[in-house]
Formats: structure tokens, C-alpha cells, sequence
């Protein structure tokens, strides 16, 4: 009888071909380039997402399932925002930029958003909010559309944004650790890409 599963020498591994690793933040000129892109394009959805991704610092799974009100106070957006982190069970703070809010509000007035709906809404019945698939593919998309490859980046990509140009502008390790909600500091130390032993010595000289 013939096998249904073909011999383990002819499976071809399944990151053949693909980029692992950790995925780069955006350089502030390509942030302007897609934003620019998105502001010509008027796509006030993606525009809204593409700001509030990189304000955020969220994960793809607590990004995904943000709600009206976790990001408004009564009908306004506010300047900050307080979300409870999915891996972690810890809350996380996050400030929302002036052209982030005036973005998000737009958006929520022409999608005539409650205050307990999902902020981004998934356009499939199946699913009550934009999936973290959809929203891996709406950033490849947001990457090729300014010639980058869009291989090389990912939903992390956005997460890391904002806190790797602070870094680069501060070099303050535990502000970066309490932006992205991390518990640990090799965790903040892996995502910036720095040596241990150098970053250790950082945050020695940042503490109060």
C-alpha cells in the first residue's frame, strides 16, 4: 500500500527560502515615506493602523484587539493609553501623538465606531476584529509599496519602530524596557540588538 505522507528526504523545510530572524524597525525616512503614500492614497483605515502601530508598541495580538474605548475619552482620543498585555497579564502605558489622534478620530467617525467596538473592525464575518494574518499581510503590503523587501519585515517590525529610534536618540535602556512592557531586560536587550555586556553597563548608569 502506498504511503500518504512522502518520505522525510523530499519535505522541503518550511522557512526554505524565507528571511528568519529578527524582523528590522523602520528608519524614520521610509515611517514618512509610507505614511506620505497613505496620506496621497486617502485611506484613512490603514493611515489610522499604520500611526497607531507605531505609537502603540503593541504586539500583533493586543494591536488586533484594541476597542474605541481603550484608545478614547468620551469622544475624543486620548493622550495616553493603558492596555493590558495578552503574554504577559501586565499593563502596558503608551503615549498617542497629536497626528496619531486626529487620525484614529477621523477613522472612528467615518466607521461611526462605538465606544465597545473593535477599533479595526475584520471585513470577514468569521472574525469580529482585523486577525493578526491580516494584519502581517497589511504591513508587507505598507513595506513593498516604497521598494523595500518585504520579506525582511514583519508586525514587529512596527512594534520595535519607536523604541529603537528613542534608543538610538537617549540610549536609555529601562525607559525602552517600560515602553515595550517587558519584565526582563534581556528581552529590551534582544529587540534592540545589542551586546549584553554593554547594554548592562547602560543601565547601571540610568538607574535612580
Amino acid at each position: 500500500m502506498e504511503s500518504l505522507h512522502p518520505p522525510l528526504g523530499n519535505r522541503i523545510p518550511w522557512n526554505k527560502g524565507k528571511l528568519t530572524g529578527q524582523k528590522p524597525p523602520l528608519k524614520l525616512s521610509e515611517i514618512w515615506a509610507i505614511r506620505t503614500r497613505l496620506q496621497m492614497s486617502s485611506n484613512v483605515h490603514e493611515l489610522a493602523m499604520f500611526n497607531l502601530a507605531i505609537d502603540s508598541k503593541l504586539r500583533a495580538c493586543d494591536f488586533t484587539c484594541l476597542h474605541v474605548q481603550d484608545v478614547c475619552h468620551g469622544n475624543q482620543v486620548a493622550t495616553r493609553a493603558t492596555v493590558l498585555q495578552q503574554k504577559t497579564q501586565r499593563p502596558v502605558q503608551f503615549e498617542i501623538t497629536g497626528p496619531t489622534r486626529e487620525c484614529v478620530e477621523t477613522w472612528i467617525k467615518a466607521r461611526r465606531l462605538s465606544p465597545t467596538d473593535f477599533l479595526f473592525p475584520s471585513r470577514l464575518h468569521s472574525s469580529p476584529h482585523l486577525s493578526t494574518r491580516q494584519y502581517s499581510r497589511i504591513v508587507h503590503r505598507w513595506v513593498a509599496s516604497i521598494g523595500l523587501d518585504d520579506t525582511a519585515y514583519g508586525t514587529h517590525s512596527m512594534r520595535r519602530t519607536k523604541v529603537s529610534l528613542l534608543y538610538r536618540r537617549t540610549k536609555n535602556l529601562r525607559a525602552v524596557q517600560l515602553l515595550l512592557g517587558h519584565t526582563r531586560l534581556e528581552s529590551t536587550v534582544r529587540y534592540l540588538g545589542i551586546e549584553v555586556d554593554d547594554a548592562l553597563e547602560m543601565a547601571e548608569q540610568t538607574e535612580i
